[in-house]
């Protein structure tokens, strides 16, 4: 039995009133509770409240009235890849835009052909070393894309280091199969091949896996996307979909009607499009950081939560677009530049990324959920909006265990 951990005199955010995921409104409630304490007991959160009496083998924590909150889920990464992008980036900085860099056989076809290089071991060392910064700066749950292999055996590589990755992490993984993420310029017959030889292969070591694609100018096609998606959804996979980052093709509304689970970017989705997707079941994923890097365009968030949204923020952490491991930066970004409070980004990042991702056992401090927790080194959540840089985590809890 492992020790007990007892966290008293807190603020704590218990995220537990309300239906989830959290849309509109209801993004703005925290449910806090003042100068509280949590008792946690062989991974579980065993009770919330103000009247705890420790025995001598419980470990006690002070909060000195600081912020304990859910941990947070990055409901969106890439965060398995080999090689950089650092010559791109000099490219960027010398006015290539990310399309035209796209388009020349660089952006994510320069780490295809890095990841067609690496062995399995070497993607699972590297992804370890990103998944442990990314539990320092608080995040205990993430999801995974494949998608720079691009071939079947490829891909399926990615997602085995990926597989292997979550049995070694202390925290957890929600693993995509992006194999629509992009075309291979030398491959005839791409879609095809992705549709007819990729998906099954997938399907038979992956069953149950999401399957995601990137629909974009340069990439895939509305038609084409659709072709992969209603062959995955027969094969019974959950769809999520990278749409309406540069242009707004109209795959937001496809996305809708064929029931996926979220729709990520959103940046040129019109007024109209994020109306329809707040309306619907489907999640909309917003990712400030994309526009930070790449080229100051922002998805328009305060209108998606306006209209009934049920809006998630992640980092999309990848080396092209987002070379970005840290919640709270994105949560910064996501004040400023989404038009969203404090409060609905930290709801975003956590009770309705882990619902998207299906962790139901996450995101809400009350009794019985799993023990993934963070202690801020402020005594005021909205701090996590305000400032920007440094740490904003003063301890995290993986699973009931003090990381």
């Amino acid at each position: 039995m492992t020790q007990s951990i007892l966290i008293s005199n807190a603020r704590i955010l218990t995220m537990s009133e309300g239906n989830l995921p959290r849309r509109g409104r209801a993004m703005c409630e925290l449910s806090p509770v003042e100068h509280a304490s949590v008792l946690i007991s062989d991974g579980k959160i065993k009770s919330v409240g103000d009247s705890h009496t420790p025995t001598l083998e419980t470990q006690v924590i002070d909060a000195k009235g600081r912020v304990l909150m859910p941990a947070f889920v990055d409901a969106h990464t890439h965060a398995c890849w080999a090689g950089d992008r650092l010559d791109e980036w000099e490219q960027k900085q010398r006015g290539a835009t990310y399309l035209e860099i796209l388009k020349s056989g660089g952006g994510i076809m320069s780490t295809v052909r890095a990841v067609r290089e690496a062995s399995v071991e070497e993607l699972t060392r590297t992804l370890l070393n990103r998944l442990d910064s990314m539990l320092r700066e608080g995040t205990t749950a993430c999801e995974i894309k494949s998608g720079y292999g691009l071939t079947t055996a490829d891909e399926l590589k990615m997602l085995d280091a990926i597989s292997a990755a979550d049995r070694i992490w202390p925290g957890r993984i929600s693993p995509t199969a992006c194999i629509g993420h992009a075309k291979d310029p030398q491959t005839q017959h791409f879609v095809e091949q992705t549709i007819n030889e990729t998906l099954p292969a997938v399907h038979e070591r992956y069953p149950g896996i999401t399957i995601d694609a990137y629909t974009e100018e340069g990439a895939w096609s509305v038609s084409e996307t659709v072709r992969l998606f209603e062959a995955a959804a027969e094969l019974g996979h959950p769809l999520r979909i990278h749409a309406d980052q540069f242009n707004a093709l109209g795959m937001l509304e496809e996305a809708v009607q064929l029931g996926a689970l979220s729709v990520d970017h959103l940046e040129a989705s019109t007024p109209e499009a994020l109306t329809h997707l707040a309306q619907s079941n489907t999640m909309g994923v917003m990712l400030p950081c994309s526009g930070f890097h790449v080229d100051a365009r922002y998805a328009d968030g305060r209108s998606f939560i306006d209209a009934g949204g049920a809006l998630v923020i992640a980092t999309n952490a990848n080396p092209g677009s987002a070379p970005c491991l840290s919640m709270p930066m994105s949560i910064a970004l996501a004040v400023r530049h989404l038009g969203v409070t404090a409060a609905e980004a930290i709801t975003a990042c956590t009770t309705n990324a882990a619902n998207l991702l299906g962790f139901a056992d996450t995101g809400q401090v009350r009794p019985g959920m799993r023990a993934d927790l963070v202690l801020l080194r402020h005594t005021d959540e909205r701090q996590l909006g305000y400032e920007f840089g440094g740490s904003h985590v003063d301890l995290v809890v993986c699973n009931g265990e003090v990381i």
